[in-house]
C-alpha cells in the first residue's frame, strides 16, 4: 500500500526537511541562549561560519572548534551545555505570552545585523506587537537612576512626548530615568518597550514589577537571557547594545562620567545612529556625563519635538522658539528706526533726531506723530522723549544698564 508520505515528491521532501531544519535552528539557538553571554564574538563568529545547530552539538558532543579557542574557555562553555532543555524554555516563554525570535524571521530587527558577530543569539519577546515593526520607529531614553526630579520630570515628559508623536518609546525599566520613560509614554496611552538584562518572566528590578506587567500588557519586554535568568552587572552593560542598535536615536536625561547610560550613547555613534542629550545645570554631577557626551559631538534636545525632528520625517519640525512678542516688534523698520535715536534721558526736536536716525526731517515727525498714538514718546513743545513705559524696553535693547 502506497502512502501519502511514500507519494510525495521531491518538492515536498525539501518542504519537510526545510522545516526540520528550521526547526532544529531554532532549538539550538534557544539552548545557546543559555550556553554564552550577550555579545559573545567569539559564538557569533561560529554562528555565521557553521551554523547553530553544529555549534551546540560542538558544545554537547564534542569535537573540533571553528576556530582556535582556550581549552578553559571551551570547557566553559561544555559545562554550561550540559542538560539543556530548550523545549523548556520555549514553554515556559509561551505560557507568559511570550515567544523566541531568531535572526531570519519576520519578526527579527535587522537593524540588529549591525551588531555582526556581537548580535544577539536570538531575542526572548514578551508582549504582542510586532519587534521588528515597533524598532523600526523607536528612540531610546535612558539616564541615571538615582536620578533628580528634574531627570525624572524631564524623561517623563520625553516618554509622553514621543508616544504622542507616534514613537516607541525604548529603555531598560531600570529605576530612575528608565522607569519615567516607560510611565511616561504609558501615560500618553503610548507605545513603549523595555529591553531587560534578565529573563522575561523575571521582575527585576523588584519594584518595578507592576511597571514590567504594565509594559508587557501593553508593550514589549525584551531580552537575550532565556526564561529564569537573572542580571549581573556584566549583563546590564551589554544590553545596552541591543538598546542602541534597535533605536533610531538614543537620548541621554542626566548621566554622570562613569554611566551605563553614556555607554549606550557610545554604541549608539558607532552604529552610525544619532546619540542626543538633555542638558541639566552644570553644577551637577549627575549632567556632567551629560554634558561632556555634548562636547563630543552629540546633539542638545530639550523636548521630544525636537528629538522627532532629529530622526523623523521630512517636515516632522520642532516649532520655531522665539521670545514672548512685545508691542515694539510690531513697529514697522523706519519707525522703530526713529524710536531707537531717541535718547534714553531727555528730550531732542524733529530736526536733531533726523539726523540721528538717517531719516528725512518730514517722515521723522510722520512717525512720531504715530509712536505718539502708541504710547511710545511724549511731546512737550517742540522736543520729543520716550514715554516712561517704553524706556525700559528700548534702554534694554539698546544693552544700557
Amino acid at each position: 500500500m502506497i502512502t501519502a508520505e511514500d507519494d510525495a515528491g521531491p518538492i515536498e521532501e525539501q518542504l519537510r526537511s526545510g522545516a526540520a531544519q528550521e526547526n532544529e535552528s531554532r532549538l539550538a539557538r534557544a539552548a545557546l541562549t543559555r550556553v554564552v553571554e550577550p555579545g559573545d564574538r567569539l559564538i557569533g563568529r561560529w554562528l555565521r561560519e557553521v551554523g547553530p545547530a553544529r555549534v551546540l552539538r560542538l558544545l554537547t558532543e564534542g569535537g573540533a572548534p571553528p576556530s582556535r579557542v582556550s581549552r578553559k574557555r571551551l570547557a566553559g562553555y561544555r559545562i554550561r551545555a550540559a542538560g539543556l532543555d530548550p523545549a523548556a524554555d520555549l514553554a515556559a516563554v509561551r505560557a507568559v505570552g511570550g515567544r523566541f525570535v531568531c535572526p531570519g524571521d519576520p519578526e527579527w530587527p535587522s537593524q540588529l545585523d549591525d551588531l555582526e558577530d556581537a548580535r544577539p543569539v536570538g531575542l526572548w519577546v514578551r508582549g504582542r506587537p510586532s519587534l521588528r515593526l515597533w524598532a523600526l520607529r523607536s528612540v531610546a531614553v535612558v539616564g541615571a537612576r538615582a536620578c533628580t526630579d528634574y531627570g525624572a520630570h524631564m524623561a517623563a515628559r520625553l516618554g509622553a512626548g514621543l508616544a504622542e508623536s507616534g514613537w516607541v518609546v525604548l529603555s531598560g525599566a531600570a529605576y530612575g530615568v528608565d522607569g519615567a520613560a516607560h510611565r511616561g509614554a504609558l501615560a500618553a496611552t503610548g507605545a513603549t518597550a523595555a529591553v531587560l538584562a534578565c529573563g522575561v518572566d523575571v521582575s527585576y528590578p523588584r519594584g518595578h514589577d507592576g511597571l514590567l506587567r504594565a509594559v508587557a500588557e501593553h508593550g514589549l519586554l525584551v531580552a537575550e537571557l532565556p526564561p529564569g535568568q537573572h542580571p549581573t552587572r556584566a549583563r546590564f552593560v551589554l544590553r545596552n547594545r541591543v538598546i542602541a542598535a534597535l533605536a533610531r536615536a538614543t537620548v541621554v536625561v542626566e548621566a554622570e562620567y562613569r554611566s551605563g547610560s553614556l555607554v549606550t550613547a557610545r554604541h549608539a555613534q558607532r552604529l552610525g545612529r544619532i546619540a542626543a542629550g538633555v542638558p541639566g545645570p552644570v553644577t551637577s554631577g549627575l549632567s556632567a556625563g551629560v554634558h561632556e557626551l555634548l562636547r563630543e559631538g552629540a546633539v542638545l534636545v530639550t523636548d521630544a519635538a525636537e528629538v522627532s525632528e532629529l530622526v523623523g520625517r521630512i517636515g516632522e519640525l520642532a516649532p520655531e522658539r522665539r521670545g514672548p512678542m512685545v508691542p515694539r516688534d510690531l513697529l514697522d523698520p523706519v519707525s522703530a528706526r526713529v524710536l531707537e535715536s531717541l535718547p534714553a534721558r531727555g528730550g531732542t526736536d524733529v530736526r536733531r533726531l533726523a539726523r540721528v536716525s538717517g531719516t528725512p526731517a518730514e517722515e521723522v515727525l510722520a512717525k512720531l506723530y504715530e509712536l505718539l498714538s502708541l504710547g511710545f514718546v511724549e511731546r512737550h513743545g517742540e522736543r520729543w522723549q520716550l514715554a516712561p513705559s517704553a524706556k525700559a524696553s528700548v534702554t534694554h535693547r539698546r544693552g544700557g544698564p
